[in-house]
């Protein structure tokens, strides 16, 4: 059996019975009444000017004979013959009357009995395609007891030679070759429609079927790598398909796990965080009697000390949100970014032994529209990654430098952190802000980089690698101020001072 063969049945196997479809629904059945259908509607089509054809013809057919026999008749006298010999001879042939028009003449050769009436006129030679097909469905339909006249030249011959025929016979002559072709329509639609459906069926439907079972197993048991589908060597589309869909089912399964890991994370950060909101609180406490003592070093720290542990109080009472919904909206409002700069400095904790330069390039009195607490956390995040990068460098003679600079361009302010660290690694910068993905150290976690970038972009902006190379590493982050609200600033206008 086929790789093929094998995987269809594994994936049958795998497929619970209430998520086949039902025969009679599928695609499989659909194509084959389809095909039959079209099949047929071209036989019609081409039926209907072949039996007008053929209704022409046979009408040629008995105005030949009877152009054969009058020749013979006008040898001779025709009135000579007997009345039972003419019937004779017009009975072999089937029709009631033979004449012949020469020179715009018309004479009657033989007839059986003069009909009072004939009910059509049929001109056998200059018939349109659209009339012949209307007289051959008006005969098939309507005919049975009419007389018929024929008429119309025969061979390369002048003369027009005419018949009465009753149209009983013409119309059971059409009943039959109507029946034949039928009959041989439908086997040709078979043959056609097998044929038709073996070919798509196992070009096309086998293998939607198969993605189709696919993805239903997939669906029910996302994170059992069995039910990922494995593609096999097509090069059409249906391969890309089946490609495609193997690496999403891959991507996907690769997320739920991460996403799995996170609220296993988070399901563990909460069980601690009442102990842990309970020691920052005590914390806090002793740490606010420090401001009694008069050491003018405890007198420096101490603003420090309280103003982080504020910090780290909001930030665990955050955390049980964290994974119920996302971020706080920014509560934006016009900040001293040099000033906030300096707070992040003084929380990093610069380890001497490193000699690690800390440079704010920030003018004092440069504004930033936005939420103090979120734009401290986005750069103290990139500045910690930035002073673990230059840590793990234990040369000497290298220069470790961290450098915060901001410029403004109308309503939009770009703030740049840089270092001179060894740069980002291949894999770090291709999941650049993926939790679980992105981190630059062995154990990291990447949630540094992500949650740097959910908080940036609630103030509508961007933060992006702009270089990261041998020489360093530069983050661009890029923040627009807040858009004026017009009906408010005209509120506000109208106000009296």
């Amino acid at each position: 059996m086929s790789d093929t063969g094998e995987r269809a049945d594994e994936d049958r196997r795998e497929l619970p019975a209430a998520a086949s479809v039902p025969l009679t629904r599928g695609l499989s059945a659909k194509l084959l009444v389809l095909t039959v259908l079209f099949v047929m509607l071209a036989e019609v089509l081409i039926f209907l000017p072949s039996v007008a054809n053929f209704r022409l013809q046979w009408l040629e057919q008995r105005l030949s004979t009877a152009a054969a026999v009058a020749s013979v008749l006008m040898q001779g006298d025709p009135a000579s013959l007997s009345r039972s010999a003419q019937n004779d001879v017009l009975r072999s042939i089937g029709v009631k009357a033979i004449a012949v028009r020469e020179a715009g003449v018309s004479r009657m050769l033989i007839v059986s009995e003069m009909p009072r009436e004939v009910d059509d006129h049929v001109a056998v030679a200059g018939v349109g395609p659209l009339a012949a097909i209307r007289d051959a469905l008006d005969t098939l339909f309507f005919g049975g007891e009419r007389l018929v006249r024929a008429y119309g030249p025969v061979g390369e011959s002048a003369k027009e030679y005419e018949i009465i025929i009753p149209d009983r016979y013409l119309r059971s002559a059409m009943l039959t070759y109507a029946r034949n072709v039928a009959v041989l329509s439908l086997i040709i639609s078979l043959i056609t429609a097998t044929l038709v459906f073996y070919a798509i069926n196992r070009l096309m439907i086998g293998p939607i079927r198969r993605m189709t079972r696919s993805m239903l197993a997939f669906g029910q048991a996302p994170d059992e790598p069995q039910r990922v589908i494995r593609p096999g060597s097509r090069d059409d589309e249906i391969g890309v398909a089946e490609r495609e869909l193997a690496a999403m089912q891959t991507h996907l399964q690769r997320i739920l796990g991460e996403q799995k890991h996170l609220a296993d994370l988070g399901l563990a950060v909460s069980k601690i965080n009442h102990d842990m909101r309970n020691i920052l609180a005590s914390a806090q406490l002793i740490s606010d009697r420090l401001r009694g003592v008069k050491d003018p070093t405890v007198q420096s720290f101490a603003p420090k000390l309280l103003r982080a542990l504020d910090r780290a109080v909001s930030y665990s009472e955050g955390v049980l949100a964290y994974g119920r919904t996302q971020e706080a909206p920014p509560r934006r409002r016009r900040l001293r970014l040099r000033m906030l700069v300096d707070e992040v400095h003084g929380l990093l904790g610069f380890d001497p032994a490193f000699d690690i330069e800390f440079r704010n390039e920030i003018e004092p009195d440069f504004e930033v529209d936005a939420d103090a607490e979120q734009l401290f956390r986005v750069l103290s995040n990139l500045s910690r990654n930035a002073v673990q990068a230059m840590s793990g460098d234990r040369e000497e003679v290298v220069v470790r430098r961290l450098t915060i600079s901001a410029e403004r361009q109308g309503t939009v302010c770009r703030i740049l952190v840089a270092d001179t660290g060894p740069g980002l690694p291949k894999k770090a910068r291709e999941n650049l802000f993926s939790a679980f993905r992105g981190s630059a150290r062995s154990g990291g976690t990447g949630l540094g980089l992500a949650i740097a970038l959910e908080l940036v972009r609630a103030h509508g902006g961007t933060i992006e690698l702009v270089d990261s190379k041998g020489g360093g590493t530069v983050f661009a982050i890029t923040i627009p101020d807040q858009p004026v609200n017009l009906e408010q600033a005209r509120v506000a206008l109208r106000r009296p001072a």
